[in-house]
């Protein structure tokens, strides 16, 4: 068998019915799908149940552990000589198994990821958020889908790896946000590869407001801090301009109690963002809600990461995360 599709969910059993019925209509049709309930109170069986007999469907129930170790529990059971690890709340194009086949025979690397986009059925909001994080304004287009020249690390939304290097490396940590990167770097200090299949995508709902996905941002700021104790020398210039920005914010909101010119930089940095979500997306209200998502995707990852600089890398204390009572909330 060639894949192996794991999908964690939790209480979302209509994702994972969309998610299913996406995966019914691939052409390419060597695969399985190990679906993981990760302590739900609202099950997905019967949405599951739906599609047992339109490919290999195997429902797993366990005690809520996070996405990371539902995926371990999935990949322990996998037939596949590849694992495809997918959100829940994602969706499939037609010919998303046949981009990954294509592309594995001209490049049998060890690992890979494929970009996400956002589909036009998106409400408003989710486009913005996908703008946030897609955005060169915002993360530097590094998880648009672009060629990169450095090391590639696949996100867990959209992600594969040989089954065989999975197990050799342990599977994921025990990191609750960060896991996808913390697997990558140990996947590179072992001597493994890792490719970008850029026609690998995937629609990504990101089923959220700006409130829970401030939460997220903040938890992967943190998340940065802990891998670079975890892997010393990991951390780079580029992820310091979130931090640097949310200084930089914090100055000019103080700055203009003495002089209005202070925000001038950044109403500038809101015009563009504006400006190109709004063409990009060919609406004016993503346009001015993309400006609130890359605010709060740059100023919650930031202070994310100077939070856990202080607590962990000065004051010494041990890896934690936020919003644990209510991040779903």
């Amino acid at each position: 068998m060639k894949f192996s599709i794991i999908i964690p969910v939790y209480n979302r059993p209509e994702e994972v019915k969309e998610l299913l019925a996406t995966l019914a209509r691939q052409s390419f049709r060597d695969f399985e799908v190990l679906v993981v309930e990760d302590g739900s109170s609202i099950p997905c069986h019967q949405e599951v149940e739906a599609f047992s007999e339109v490919f290999l469907l195997r429902y797993f129930v366990k005690e809520n552990g996070g996405p990371a170790q539902a995926r371990n529990y999935a990949a322990e059971r996998a037939q596949g000589e590849y694992l495809i690890i997918l959100d829940s709340d994602c969706v499939l194009p037609d010919g998303y198994l046949s981009a990954v086949a294509e592309a594995l025979s001209a490049d049998q690397t060890d690992a890979f990821g494929g970009p996400d986009r956002a589909h036009e059925s998106f409400t408003p909001i989710q486009k913005a958020i996908n703008y946030a994080m897609t955005s060169f304004f915002t993360t530097g287009g590094i998880r648009g889908g672009k060629k990169k020249l450095d090391r590639f690390f696949p996100r867990s939304f959209n992600m594969g790896v040989r089954r065989e290097v999975f197990q050799q490396l342990g599977g994921f940590s025990n990191m609750r946000f960060g896991e996808d990167v913390d697997f990558s770097m140990r996947l590179f200090e072992s001597g493994f590869r890792s490719s970008l299949f850029p026609e690998a995508w995937v629609w990504h709902k990101r089923r959220t407001d700006l409130r829970k996905f401030f939460k997220q941002v903040h938890n992967s700021g943190i998340a940065r801090i802990h891998l670079w104790n975890r892997h010393p020398g990991s951390l780079k210039v580029v992820h310091l301009l979130p931090a640097v920005f949310t200084v930089g914010v914090a100055v000019l909101l103080l700055g203009a109690f003495f002089c209005q010119w202070a925000l001038l930089p950044l109403l500038l940095f809101a015009l563009i963002i504006f400006v190109d979500a709004s063409l990009r997306e060919r609406s004016l209200r993503v346009g001015v809600l993309a400006v609130a998502a890359s605010l709060v995707q740059l100023t919650g990852y930031g202070s994310g990461f100077l939070r856990a600089w202080w607590r962990c890398r000065v004051r010494g204390k041990e890896e934690f995360e936020a919003f644990k009572k209510n991040f779903y909330q």
